[in-house]
């Protein structure tokens, strides 16, 4: 068969690799000039920069770490954030290390007693009712205050009052010592750059790439061809909004090259005030160790802002009104287009980590050759 893949971030870059590896030809199209969505780096000063946002590869899945360490070797970083909130740092996620610089405590049973003894002093009855209330349930004020309300707050442009409890399900809490972000047995970043990835699984002969070109240009044609397209765009653009918008957030990114060797001595600091505009800074050669030019580093400031159409959507706002709308495409597009895939973060209107992006692709790739 012939497939037309719309988009060159990671979902279709693996789904073009895997259609091509069993003999179909496969054009892809991305609108940027570059391939990779979103996980693109670029070399600048000797440091790989992550030009939109920070990606740390994580997984508990063995068959996707293999997978995709045929890509590229993988250094053994390990997600290590601290927060600074008005000149106070603290460790995170929440652990010993920040409950020993909240209150001074050092055991375990010293941090929970504490906690537990705020959180019975605010006296929240029944079910939490706003993200708020859910916050301070499962973590008290102090820390709530610190190291939540603020980041949250920028984050989602809202008062932490107006967001739905959901969102926070759970806090992570740990009462260890411990200052790994995350609990995957496969963390890492690839040496050299994420870009290498989506040019190794695009590196077939029966693969064409084609950037700079946009599929709404010529939408009509690419569907009336005879290619089976996978499309990782919005899905409520495909559809020329015809239900309504989906929610998202979106960024801005403000990148610079600084003449100094080290700035903030780790790779990821977030700004938990709400006084201070963006959430994080991101200094990007701390992600491979401290490899670039001597006397050089790349900072990059993150702005969450309010998305409109024709800026770059990052988080979809997962409430009961994007969920029903979501659905409601789901069902149009069965309806109306059988021989269109929607894939992805966008296409399937969800907030995916790079190792889900890789299973979701996976699952379309079963489904589309081995049933």
């Amino acid at each position: 068969m012939n497939y037309l893949v719309v988009g060159s971030g990671l979902f279709g870059s693996v789904f073009a690799n895997e259609a091509a590896k069993r003999g179909n030809n496969v054009t892809v199209i991305e609108k940027r000039d570059h391939v990779g969505g979103n996980i693109y780096t670029k070399e600048v000063e000797g440091i790989q920069v992550h030009k939109y946002g920070a990606h740390i590869f994580h997984t508990k899945m063995k068959d996707i770490w293999d997978y995709v360490n045929q890509f590229a070797d993988f250094n053994n970083y390990i997600n290590s954030p601290i927060a600074n909130y008005k000149g106070e740092i603290y460790n995170l996620p929440f652990n010993m290390n920040t409950f020993n610089k909240l209150w001074g405590v050092i055991t375990p049973t010293e941090a929970k007693r504490k906690i537990e003894s705020q959180k019975e002093a605010l006296h929240i009855e029944g079910n939490p009712k706003n993200l708020e209330e859910q916050a301070l349930s499962l973590i008290g004020p102090d820390v709530y205050e610190k190291l939540v309300k603020g980041y949250t707050e920028k984050q989602w442009g809202q008062s932490a009052k107006d967001l739905p409890a959901f969102i926070i399900r759970r806090l992570p809490v740990r009462f260890t010592y411990d200052n790994n972000y995350f609990n995957d047995p496969y963390q890492g970043i690839p040496i050299g750059g994420y870009t290498q990835i989506i040019n190794k699984l695009l590196s077939n002969e029966l693969i064409d790439v084609k950037i700079n070109t946009d599929f709404f240009e010529n939408k009509n044609k690419y569907l009336k061809s005879d290619n089976k397209i996978i499309f990782t765009g919005m899905i409520d653009q495909f559809f020329d909004y015809r239900l309504g918008e989906l929610e998202y957030r979106s960024l801005r990114f403000d990148t610079k090259v600084l003449n100094e060797d080290n700035y903030q001595g780790n790779a990821v600091v977030n700004y938990t005030d709400s006084d201070t505009p963006f959430t994080r800074i991101i200094e990007h050669k701390h992600f491979e160790f401290g490899q670039g030019n001597n006397g050089k580093t790349v900072i990059t400031h993150e702005y969450p802002q309010e998305w409109h159409r024709g800026d770059d959507p990052y988080y979809p706002i997962n409430n009961k009104r994007n969920k029903d709308l979501y659905s409601n495409y789901v069902k149009l597009a069965r309806n109306e287009f059988p021989n269109v895939i929607f894939g992805g973060r966008l296409g399937q209107y969800r907030y995916y980590n790079m190792d889900q992006t890789i299973m979701s692709a996976m699952q379309i790739v079963k489904r589309e050759f081995e049933n």
